[in-house]
């Protein structure tokens, strides 16, 4: 596959993105996603003031069940430059003036093709053919195969986690049911037979259908990568009548505050495409709902409604600025969408295009602190009013082995770090630090200029994506489990915690899921989720979201770790070692005889997951193994907590 080149101008207002051409191809659907955002802020207490109560970020995304008339949808809930690689040139479309076309030395558009006159004809404008309309299902035939039933689940901020096996052992019956559900997003096309959507709106799928605009045939769609933390996804259509007459569409660059915006779409409301228009409100590095990530993002007041997730924001000229994916929700505060900016989209295609999977953007993996008082310069013998202080070093980062505690980061590649953590950005703007590590790939190599105890010097560091010790998403959309004579084991994940509420998982799970950093790749919080009460196990039916710390003396490092400790134990108990020294112990054999039974009588068709029966590979030393440290800021550096954003 041939490199895809992006070469983006220097960031001002006029600059625009170019996308010369190649063969390269790209897959991606944007769809808006509804998982609650897990604020840096967000405090253990559940005393919270009714104005952030009521304050939410959300995706928009329309969901519909068969069976049901226009009027009575539902839909989901409120839950809240780098320049090598790029768009193909002949994927590009030729787009139609809207209004005043500008003529700027940096801009060159073929108007050749039919434009969109000045007396608003917009629906004329061929752009608007390549924004399609896509359908999400979710049959739960296809992903419970293996488990021989039909369970109906619906796109809720929960549904991952209705997905697990001992949450439905929870309840008295098993729901049986063929039914199927569906989102309906929008997704546009980008050229070489691949769209883009979002990537909360092909979680859990399995079936994407694509229709375009004007036409009754469905396509079906293949979704080729799916990036978690910018939330776009690349998708195909290899159907050649689907491409018939298609025009793909053309990025601009980054606009400036108050250029207009329109965004297309098929949100709630009818069925035919929607077209609202605004203005750019703000351009900064921004909280993503989907993948609780910090990347650039753009502000508009354009009205975003559910189904416009995946759908593209285009300026006045017909360029595509950027993806739809959320909104903030709160009383105090309206009109507030947000963009997913191109220069986001095209570094997610880039590393695509670089390494035939989408690998992620990467990580300095330090927790930071602005410098602006003086008087903590002056400590650090930091002499100018520039620099952050490295707080923490996670251990899983690279950079562990260059920086340490009390550090000071005065540059990044050349670029000065403000003492607010900002650097410059475009001609007369400033930006947050980390807008210059999202702008690196996996692997990337970067030179920090740092102080350490008044002595200036130079470092270099690789940079990888994070590594959650609480994942945020589940790889393969299925969780773990692993079931021992009805005591139900599975990792703590974002999911479980929204599932299960923030009272029933405990202070002690959260404070670890909010604070603590992962030690080693793999590791993993593994909780003893429920109990299937049988004789085996009497005096441990109540037993539930606990951790396991030991099994038999040995610490677990993750739940393959004590699938393996199991499945190898010779000893006559299994030990099982809970928080605050909690014991619970099984007879070997008894509980190896009465597996089956508990299996049996609670309709489950295997005692652990799928991919719990590959063997254990043991890439960790023991002595990495120590008591896990509980921090005392939380795992994040965004510093303003947007509770209220949702997916749109």
């Amino acid at each position: 596959m041939a490199a895809v080149n992006a070469v983006f101008a220097s960031p001002s207002c006029s600059s625009p993105i170019s996308f010369p051409r190649s063969s390269s191809s790209y897959r991606r659907s944007i769809f808006a996603s509804h998982r609650p955002h897990r604020s840096g802020r967000q405090s253990l207490s559940k005393d919270h003031s009714d104005r952030r109560k009521n304050d939410v970020v959300e995706g928009v995304s329309q969901k519909r069940f068969p069976g049901r008339g226009k009027d009575d949808r539902t839909y989901l809930p409120s839950d809240g430059s780098r320049g090598d690689a790029g768009l193909s040139q002949s994927q590009s479309t030729v787009f139609k003036s809207i209004g005043t076309q500008k003529k700027d030395k940096g801009m060159v558009y073929d108007l050749k093709e039919q434009q969109a006159d000045e007396t608003g004809k917009f629906q004329d404008s061929a752009f608007l053919n390549a924004v399609v309309k896509s359908r999400l299902y979710k049959n739960i035939c296809e992903m419970f195969r293996e488990m021989y039933l039909l369970l109906e689940v619906h796109k809720t901020s929960s549904s991952l986690w209705t997905l697990l096996l001992p949450h439905f052992v929870r309840r008295s019956n098993w729901y049986l049911d063929n039914s199927h559900s569906m989102t309906v997003d929008s997704a546009f096309m980008i050229g070489d037979g691949k769209l883009l959507t979002n990537a909360h709106c092909v979680e859990h799928g399995t079936q994407v259908k694509v229709k375009r605009r004007g036409d009754d045939t469905k396509f079906v769609a293949k979704v080729l990568a799916r990036g978690i933390e910018c939330d776009i996804a690349l998708l195909s259509v290899e159907s050649e009548d689907f491409w018939k007459g298609a025009e793909p569409l053309r990025f601009g660059c980054l606009p400036c505050l108050q250029d207009s915006v329109t965004v297309v779409g098929y949100p709630l409301g009818g069925d035919t495409i929607s077209v609202t228009k605004g203005v750019v409100s703000r351009i900064e590095v921004t909280s993503y709902a989907h993948g609780s990530s910090d990347l650039l993002g753009i502000q508009i007041d354009a009205a975003i409604n559910p189904g416009n997730s995946g759908g593209p924001a285009f300026n006045d000229h017909g360029e595509c600025i950027g993806v739809a994916f959320q909104v903030f929700r709160s009383e105090e505060a309206e009109n507030i969408g947000y963009v997913i900016p191109t220069t986001v989209v095209s570094h997610f295609l880039n590393d695509y295009e670089r390494f035939g999977k989408y690998t992620g953007f990467p990580s300095l993996g330090v927790l930071l602190q602005k410098l602006e008082n003086p008087a903590l310069r002056a400590c650090l013998k930091v002499s100018s009013n520039e620099g952050v202080l490295v707080r923490r070093v996670e251990p899983t980062s690279p950079a562990s082995d260059v920086l340490k505690e009390g550090d000071v980061i005065v540059s990044f590649d050349g670029v000065q770090v403000g003492s607010e953590g900002t650097v410059p950005f475009r001609s007369t703007e400033r930006i947050a630090f980390r807008y210059l590590i999202s702008q690196k790939f996996s692997g990337d190599v970067a030179e920090l200029g740092i102080i350490r105890d008044g002595t200036y010097m130079k470092v270099r560091t690789v940079l990888q994506p994070r590594v959650h010790l609480v994942p945020y998403h589940i790889e393969g959309g299925q969780p773990s489990y692993l079931i021992i004579a009805g005591l139900v084991f599975t990792p703590l994940s974002e999911p479980l915690i929204e599932e299960e509420c923030e009272d029933s998982i405990g202070l002690k799970l959260l404070a670890k899921a909010r604070y603590s950093l992962a030690r080693f790749k793999g590791e993993e919080i593994v909780i003893l989720s429920q109990v299937l009460a049988n004789e085996v196990n009497i005096g441990y039916e109540d037993m539930g979201n606990q951790q396991v710390m030991k099994f038999n003396g040995t610490p677990i490092k993750n739940i393959r770790h004590l699938a393996h400790l199991v499945d190898t134990c010779k000893d006559k108990y299994l030990i099982f070692e809970f928080e605050d020294n909690f014991l619970a112990v099984l007879e070997r054999e008894a509980a190896a005889a009465a597996s089956p039974f508990v299996l049996k009588d609670y309709g489950i068709p295997c005692e652990r997951s799928s991919d719990l029966l590959e063997p254990f590979i043991d890439l960790v030393e023991d002595k990495q193994i120590l008591n896990q440290d509980i921090g005392d800021s939380p795992v994040s550096n965004f510093e303003i907590g947007f509770d209220g954003l949702l997916w749109a």
